[in-house]
């Protein structure tokens, strides 16, 4: 099967300059990672395609040769000649460095070896945290009991029953990795891989932990204290490096995510950072003001309604509403005024109601100064 075209293979130009190169390298590696695809093979296969795309085309003598020769320049005109074929996966991550920097390999909550022993990462975790409204005003510490796979008690995570239980790989010789030489076109190349007989280990185990079968890991669970700053919104996650599962034999452990999901309130809603409230009034009370004790996330307020209010009137207390993360800024309390109408009425009150009705003063006339919907919010929103 022929080879796609390299610059086709990471989307570029072929006058694109070393920078563009590395960039859309590290598109496509971070698309097609492995870590991100388990199990899929086509996916597998444009990661390596892509690595041998770049690290043909970024080389400015192999660049030129490709550019003059196509892919006999550099290694064959077809799979299983070039770098595909001489390379391992893990010597495209031993070239992850230069291209994406140390710590790479941790966006994909794994770690990867180009040709030291392996390291074991134990797997990531995520609990769902449920905040209510105080919670999120002030931020929370909350205890969790979190089920995990810990460190083996009987033996502390060495997965022998001591020390003397390992016994050193003879293939790698206690290195996790081998190297070989591959005949290309361009000559030989070394390279190196992890050890197929230890699996990147060094060693295996002689006399295995009876408690966790040569693992160095079981299943237990840990109390793990959650500081949750104030401000934090649904949707949002943070993040516990270390506190996910335990690595096999000694290795590293994983992360827990904490997800946070916001309980409704009772009466407030949440709007951003700011707090709505909706009061209901009277219709005397809106004629003749009237005061009120409403609740805040902080207890209880005094608000005051001036005489004439009209509905849909919308009142700011400054400074009662939610806090930005890691600000200092808060938001207000926003009081939506509503005018209640009875829906049952008494004789005399029928009749109190049809002789206000023919008073000037209870005519809407919205013509003499009565604003409407969108002078409000405008007025509103520019207070």
């Amino acid at each position: 099967m022929a080879k796609r075209d390299y610059y086709e293979i990471l989307g570029v130009s072929k006058s694109a300059s070393a920078e563009e190169l590395k960039k859309a390298y590290r598109k496509k590696a971070i698309e097609f990672h492995p870590d991100k695809n388990p199990g899929n093979n086509e996916a597998e296969e444009k990661f390596k395609e892509a690595a041998e795309a770049y690290e043909v085309l970024s080389d400015e003598q192999k660049r030129a040769r490709y550019d003059r020769y196509g892919h006999q320049g550099v290694g064959g005109a077809s799979g299983g000649g070039g770098f595909n074929g001489g390379m391992s996966m893990d010597d495209i991550f031993e070239n992850f460095g230069s291209v994406f920097g140390d710590g790479f390999e941790g966006f994909f909550g794994g770690q990867r070896s180009g040709g030291g022993r392996r390291q074991n990462v134990g797997g990531n975790l995520r609990l769902r945290v449920k905040m209510s409204l105080e919670d999120i005003a002030n931020g929370a510490e909350k205890k969790l009991k979190v089920r995990k796979k810990v460190k083996c008690s009987t033996c502390h995570g060495l997965g022998a029953k001591d020390k003397s239980g390992f016994k050193t790989c003879g293939t790698c010789n206690g290195q996790g990795s081998v190297k070989r030489v591959t005949n290309t076109f361009l000559g030989q190349m070394q390279t190196t891989s992890t050890c197929p007989s230890c699996q990147g280990e060094g060693s295996s185990i002689s006399n295995k932990c009876t408690g966790c079968h040569g693992s160095g890991i079981m299943d237990g669970e840990e109390l793990i204290n959650v500081n949750i700053p104030a401000g934090v919104q649904e949707g949002m996650q943070l993040n516990l490096s270390g506190k996910g599962n335990a690595g096999e034999r000694n290795g590293m452990n994983g992360d827990l995510y904490i997800l946070i999901e916001e309980e409704p309130h009772e009466i407030l809603k949440r709007e951003g950072n700011n707090v709505v409230y909706h009061l209901h009034i009277s219709i005397p009370e809106a004629a003749l003001g009237a005061s009120f004790e409403i609740p805040t996330i902080d207890g209880k307020a005094k608000i005051k309604i001036e005489p004439g209010t009209q509905a849909g009137k919308i009142l700011r207390l400054r400074g009662k509403g939610l806090p930005t993360v890691n600000s200092h800024g808060k938001g207000d309390q926003l009081i939506d005024v509503n005018i209640w109408t009875p829906q049952k009425l008494s004789s005399e009150e029928k009749a109190i109601l049809e002789k206000l009705s023919h008073s000037e003063n209870f005519k809407p006339n919205p013509l003499k100064g009565e604003k409407g919907f969108f002078e409000r919010m405008k007025e509103f929103f520019t207070e």
